[in-house]
């Protein structure tokens, strides 16, 4: 294992897995620049999730595992080492729970995870949700737009934001969550339920995906959607091709 002592990141390596330098100015171009670069490297993935591997709340298994092994993950361990590299480099930042929004209801209550950066002004800053936004938003319902789609975070309540994404001429809630902080143990239930639950979205079938600079690579059991340029083509893979297709493109080895 490289680079580790305890809860100890070398952030040049990390910095490496995903091609960007480190930078002594921590403003929102920065922090932009390292959400979306660390998207368009790093892969939502729940390999781990359906080959019964046993995932741990621990920055160093993590740093393992996406550094080292260049996997990637999901929510937990996506959002959590990437919160120990902000706070690393010196961003003020802390982790909040997040409840997903699924086309037939809420999921369990609080089982994502994402982060809060403070700069001027919060934003939250997520890259652990698969095909989302690619950059910090702000808490204060002003759009953004990316390669992804328009978004926004709206104020629903007192101490309740919602991430929405524009679809067509309606905004559909993707999360929601409030802004108080965590740490990486307060998952421990979410982690368990995402890797055991027949609920969970993520024990029916593997699933990765990986941001390109003008669309999208998913692979969804031995199905593969890529999207470039607002143009999307699907087709199915063998088992064989699957394995090789996971080498090729996402830079995974099973």
């Amino acid at each position: 294992m490289v680079g580790l002592r305890g809860d100890y990141v070398d952030i040049q390596a990390y910095l490496q897995r995903f091609s960007v330098e480190q930078e002594s100015q921590l403003d929102l171009n920065y922090l932009t620049k390292l959400q979306k670069c660390h998207l368009e490297k790093i892969p939502f993935e729940n390999l781990d999730v359906t080959r019964k591997v046993e995932i741990i709340l621990n920055v160093s298994r993590f740093f393992e595992k996406i550094v080292d092994r260049h996997r990637g993950g999901y929510c937990y361990e996506l959002n959590g080492l990437f919160h120990k590299l902000l706070t690393d480099l010196g961003f003020e930042a802390h982790l909040i729970a997040c409840t997903v929004k699924r086309p037939n209801g809420w999921a369990k209550e609080n089982t994502h995870a994402a982060i809060i950066v403070h700069l001027d002004q919060p934003f939250l800053v997520d890259v652990g949700f698969g095909d989302s936004v690619r950059q910090p938003l702000p808490l204060t319902g002003e759009e953004r737009k990316d390669v992804s789609g328009t978004y926004r975070v709206k104020k629903n309540g007192e101490a309740i934001y919602h991430l929405e994404r524009l679809e067509g001429k309606e905004w559909k809630t993707l999360y929601r969550f409030t802004v108080s902080p965590k740490e990486l143990i307060d998952f421990t239930e979410g982690c368990l339920y995402n890797q055991i639950s027949p609920e969970s979205s993520f024990t029916h079938g593997d699933i990765v995906t990986l941001a390109t600079k003008s669309g999208r690579i998913t692979l969804n059991g031995l199905i593969v959607t890529r999207t470039e340029d607002g143009v999307k083509e699907k087709f199915e893979l063998t088992e064989e091709e699957k394995k090789k297709y996971l080498e090729e493109h996402f830079k995974i080895v099973i």
